[in-house]
């Protein structure tokens, strides 16, 4: 018996782990694609940075609109 004779459960495995690359690559870059999309869009990206901002107020949303 040859070390290199490839045994049918090897072609099974290998049919497997291509399938699963390919998942892995389409969900990385469905990740990478929405977190581009999410970035570039960066004037309506508001983050917590321990200062006043109007614009997260919903009082003075209100006050502005009497």
């Amino acid at each position: 018996m040859a070390i290199t004779r490839e045994h049918e459960l090897h072609k099974r495995r290998s049919g497997r782990n291509v399938g699963l690359a390919v998942t892995l690559v389409l969900f990385i870059g469905l990740v990478f694609g929405l977190t581009i999309v999410k970035v570039s869009g960066g004037s309506s990206l508001e983050a917590f940075d321990h200062s006043y901002r109007p614009t997260l107020d919903p009082d003075h949303v209100r006050f502005q609109q009497r």
